[in-house]
């Protein structure tokens, strides 16, 4: 209707609901200062007319229609005008209150836990470790604190997490979150944001791991049958590449899922693991045998054009899971007989049966070695450990092919071409 046709106040609904708009914003008087506003594109709301404690009047928006009925804009008007009357400007009053939503808002441990987390991307920490970190904050750390205010929270709220991560038999996860949350309120603490942190005593009361058992591993004998079975898996191009990877190179499951097209050069046939990747955070160098370089070659047809060896599917998975190496595993029988990181003890123990030195397997495994050069010498044994896994991947084959002791005997006495010179590796 045209607001010609309004003949009564306060306006009747009938009046709200069909008010028309114009070419020019316009109000319409309800009574006792409340005013009903139509813009040109048809949006209604109320407004109260008001005069301020310092004498100037103003205008104050009680909310938009239909939502706010009349009714209740007229409940709001006075509950307003009670204000005024106690001398509190309403409009102040409301800018007051949502700054403090914004406070407590800014404040909530989900804030400090993004703004902890953006610093440790600043700090340029490994993707792999970003990604970890990103994992179990969502899925649990802001479940069970995100919304509350970091002032808040209590040593219970901090205590129930960790009993929760606990409960699940996941101690590692449990000490890393315990880790984190601890750093985040100390972040917290720093920027002033509150003043104690209920996660300080946490390792006091965390329940105790099972005690560590060694990762399952194969030994000589039990190779043979195994390496025909892994041969003959019918798990995807990348999952298997990804277990011969670890086998061939007695390297982590983390670092292979994690290893980037960019790490790889097949001319020199060299695996160069960035030092933000590795536990030791020192560079280091993977020697990649033949078999390692022609599976590569292949898998690089597939996955080429990712940034990763082994990518993951969707964007929350820039690699493939934890557990497809182990899956693999025990797809051809080995379950709870061989793990991805057990590959690694069965490296060292059948490279150590066999007279290779032990500082080489060491430098291979990545294991720090004390002192100066432990830090700086990323290239460490790089020639002697070159021709060891060129033998060792050889071994495999060797065993993988029923090979007589005989034979197995005479892999043992060959001569090793290092860097084109023609030289026996001392034996211990």
């Amino acid at each position: 209707m045209k607001r010609a046709g309004i003949k009564r106040r306060p306006l009747a609904d009938t009046v709200l609901a069909t008010l028309e708009p114009e070419a020019a914003a316009y109000r319409e008087a309800d009574g006792n200062g409340l005013y009903f506003r139509v813009k040109p594109n048809g949006t209604k709301s109320w407004e109260l007319r008001y005069k301020k404690p310092d004498g100037k009047w103003s205008w104050h928006g009680l909310g938009g229609y239909p939502d706010l009925s009349g009714s209740r804009a007229r409940e709001k008007a006075g509950e307003a005008r009670k204000l005024l009357s106690d001398g509190v400007d309403p409009v102040a009053r409301k800018t007051a209150a949502r700054m403090a939503e914004a406070i407590a808002a800014a404040n909530t441990f989900r804030a400090a836990a993004e703004e902890w987390y953006a610093a440790k991307e600043a700090d340029g920490k490994a993707e792999s470790t970003l990604w970890r970190i990103r994992l179990y904050l969502d899925k649990d750390i802001l479940p069970a604190l995100g919304d509350k205010p970091l002032r808040e929270i209590t040593r219970t709220d901090c205590a129930q997490l960790q009993a929760t991560i606990e409960g699940r038999g996941a101690h590692n996860i449990s000490a890393k979150a315990r880790g984190w949350v601890n750093q985040i309120f100390g972040r917290a603490i720093g920027r002033g944001l509150c003043e104690n942190n209920p996660a300080s005593n946490l390792v006091d009361i965390a329940a105790s791991a099972p005690k560590s058992k060694q990762h399952p591993h194969l030994l000589e004998p039990e190779l043979p049958v195994f390496l025909h079975s892994l041969r003959a898996t019918t798990s995807r191009l990348p999952a298997r590449t990804a277990t011969w990877m670890c086998l061939w190179t007695a390297s982590r499951p983390g670092m292979v899922r994690w290893a980037e097209w960019t790490e790889i050069d097949f001319e020199k046939a060299l695996w160069t693991i960035p030092a933000a990747k590795m536990k030791a955070r020192r560079d280091h160098m993977v020697p990649l045998p033949r078999q390692m370089l022609d599976a590569l070659r292949e898998l690089q047809r597939m996955t080429g054009r990712s940034r990763y060896l082994f990518p993951g599917i969707g964007p929350k998975k820039p690699v493939m899971s934890e557990n497809t190496i182990n899956l693999t595993l025990s797809k051809v029988g080995y379950r709870g007989k061989l793990v991805g990181h057990g590959s690694r003890h069965t490296a060292s123990t059948l490279l150590r049966e066999h007279g290779w030195l032990k500082e080489h397997v060491e430098a291979q495994l990545a294991h720090k070695e004390a002192g100066v050069s432990g830090i700086y010498n990323q290239a460490q044994y790089l020639p002697q450990r070159r021709a060891m896994m060129q033998w060792y991947a050889d071994y495999l084959d060797c065993l993988a092919n029923d090979m007589t002791p005989v034979l197995r005997a005479e892999f043992d006495r060959q001569v090793n071409v290092i860097e084109g010179n023609v030289v026996e590796i001392k034996r211990a």
